[in-house]
């Protein structure tokens, strides 16, 4: 073989594995028990993690329980708060693993609909509808923590936590001026 073929067959080969990769990117998923769901967004799921759901609390201003509670010593948290935040991060956490477990449900239903040949619009309807909406109540219900803390923390708290959190780059717009103060509790004021 001539050096100019060897140099088309080694150029040709990867680029037509590329091809048939990025022509087939949903290959091998089809092994998956719920087609839909990486095992690891299953396991976030039943584990009511934040999945992104709140970063658009978290990267404004708002901090998240879990990592005001990581961050406690470093942020400065009175026993009072810690105990707050501890029982904001419970609620939030039991909340969002009963909603992910009714998620990863809905999810295994919708599989097996497809999977035995389901035909039926009303009841594709029905299933992702029913999906939709804990979704939705699941991001509610991460966001709404996010509200609790960001009225609970003092704006120093808060911008001590962004910066540990990398975000002191980010530019505050009412992020921390607009909280009010009374009898050591800060709540903020929208």
């Amino acid at each position: 073989m001539r050096a100019s073929q060897l140099l088309l067959v080694i150029l040709f080969v990867p680029m037509a594995a590329c091809r048939q990769a990025a022509e087939t990117p949903y290959a091998g998923l089809e092994t998956r028990a719920i087609k839909a769901l990486a095992p690891t967004d299953v396991d976030a799921y039943l584990n009511g993690d934040g999945m992104g759901y709140a970063l658009a609390a978290e990267l404004n201003h708002y901090p998240g329980p879990k990592h005001v509670l990581e961050l406690a010593d470093q942020i400065g948290l009175s026993e009072t708060q810690v105990e707050e935040t501890r029982l904001i991060f419970r609620a939030m956490a039991d909340s969002a693993q009963r909603l992910g477990r009714d998620i990863v449900d809905l999810e295994r239903q919708l599989d097996e609909f497809f999977a035995s040949g389901g035909s039926d619009p009303a009841v594709l309807s029905q299933l992702v509808t029913r999906i939709s909406a804990l979704e939705g109540a699941l991001r509610f219900r991460h966001l709404a923590a996010h509200l609790s803390m960001r009225r609970l923390l003092s704006p120093e708290q808060i911008a001590e936590y962004d910066r540990r959190r990398g975000y002191d780059g980010v530019e505050r717009e009412g992020g921390g001026g607009d909280h009010q103060h009374s009898d050591g509790n800060h709540s903020a004021a929208h």
